[in-house]
């Protein structure tokens, strides 16, 4: 047997392997005359077939799965021992007179290989790291709501400013019924509300969807659909009112400490607001991370320079799932997934040239803490080590859900690699602010 390599370009190579009879022939042999062992044939005691008819029968088939094996290891062999950093799949090449019939094969291979590039993380035009704070207006409306939600409630005759209002939105052509509580601070527009101000149990309001509340994400809430779904709906509504209520806020006092976080866990309202901030800004910080996260890809995917072997990923993408494309829909298979394709690189490569690695017991450790807090939030703070080891173990025995956390881990690594290694433009805001400067 023999293989070669030839160089198109830097991106692009050709193998070429080279099979003879006595590369296969030995094995092809063997399997026959297990065959004909193993062979019942009308006629012939069992073990007892010539191998002439054997050979009839079976020899072909045999010797053309014994070729493609031998190709198959040989090219994967060559592709290790070479090094050769390749994208998709070898890719065979058409030959118009091969012939099955010849004793001496010769295959050629199509690679596209990986480019060779450098990182650079001494981002010119410096990346916004934000620091978002609770501030005295957030930790205010987190008091009220507090209290809200230990309020008491009170029935009310009529629709006045600040009641709540229970009842059903109707939409007959698209077959919608949906029981509902919103608060009337919460429809937007003078026009809307005047519709609800003086009205009673039983009466029957004719809204429109577009623009009834102040946030989209509570039109989505009060009709229970989909947030595609609510994305410029514009349509007729009834809205019958089946009960109205004010919520008499409860007292801020060391009743109302001890209900929230506990007793004598939080003893002054200062403390209480100290609470809020605290949990408030962990989850802040969790969505700049990720922001972060975000920015520091786009950037590295944007002023990382370096070339695709295009033409291949195209005809390989055709070629690769379960049903083949057109060149066409290769082509734009690749522009959609380029951007990704760039970045898995870029990523391969920090995490290559800094040696960042996880292993087993990193894995084990993270899914160990993703499972407290998930037990945290049903109230169970302590849970057993052992019932946490079994219940580790039972989580990553499924490869999804292990995948899906060994991501996250490496994310995390990664991003503790670029808050050490990239000078960032820290920038401090509410978070009110950092939704519509990121998000807007």
């Amino acid at each position: 047997m023999n293989i070669t390599k030839e160089s198109v370009d830097a991106l692009n190579a050709v193998v070429k392997v080279e099979i003879s009879a006595a590369d296969y022939q030995e094995n092809v042999e063997k399997i026959l005359q297990d065959y004909r062992k193993k062979a019942d044939i009308p006629g012939f005691r069992k073990g007892q077939v010539p191998m002439g008819m054997v050979k009839k029968q079976y020899g072909k088939s045999i010797m053309i799965d014994e070729v493609n094996k031998l190709l198959q290891e040989s090219l994967n062999n060559f592709l290790v021992e070479e090094k050769l950093d390749i994208l998709g799949n070898p890719l065979p090449k058409m030959q118009d007179d091969f012939n099955w019939d010849a004793e001496d094969y010769a295959f050629e291979f199509e690679l596209g290989l990986a480019p060779v590039f450098d990182v650079d993380l001494s981002a010119k035009k410096k990346i916004t790291q934000y620091n978002i704070i609770a501030d005295e207006e957030l930790l205010g409306k987190e008091v009220e709501n507090i209290q809200k939600r230990f309020g008491k409630i009170v029935p009310q005759e009529v629709v006045v400013e600040g009641v709540n209002i229970a009842g059903t939105f109707v939409n007959e052509e698209k077959e919608l019924e949906k029981k509902s509580t919103i608060e009337l601070a919460s429809i937007k527009g003078k026009a809307n509300q005047k519709k609800f101000l003086g009205a009673k149990v039983g009466d029957v309001i004719e809204l429109k969807s577009k623009g009834l509340f102040d946030d989209d994400h509570k039109l989505m809430g009060a009709l229970g659909m989909s947030h595609d779904e609510i994305h410029d709906l514009d349509i007729p509504l009834t809205f019958t009112i089946e009960e109205i209520t004010v919520t008499e806020l409860a007292e801020v006092n060391q009743e109302l400490f001890d209900k929230v976080f506990g007793p004598d866990i939080v003893k002054s309202e200062e403390e209480l607001k100290e609470k809020i901030k605290e949990d408030a800004e962990k989850q802040f910080q969790t969505q700049a991370d990720q922001q972060l996260l975000n920015a520091v890809t786009e950037y590295l995917v944007e002023n990382t320079k370096f070339d695709l072997p295009a033409e291949f990923l195209k005809k390989w993408l055709a070629v690769a799932g379960e049903k083949p494309m057109t060149p066409e829909q290769a082509a734009e298979e690749f522009e959609k997934s380029e951007k990704g394709l760039r970045y898995q690189l870029i990523e391969g490569k920090v995490l290559k040239d800094n040696e960042i690695k996880l292993d087993f017991e990193e894995l084990k450790d993270f899914t160990k803490g993703f499972v407290k807090a998930q037990m945290a939030q049903y109230g169970q703070l302590n849970p057993e080590e052992k019932e946490l080891d079994d219940i580790v173990q039972r989580v990553l025995s499924n490869q999804e859900e292990a995948k899906r956390l060994q991501e996250q881990l490496m994310s995390q690594k990664l991003l503790t690699f670029y808050k050490e290694n990239i000078t960032f433009k820290v920038k401090e805001m509410n978070y009110e602010s950092f939704v519509k400067e990121v998000y807007k």
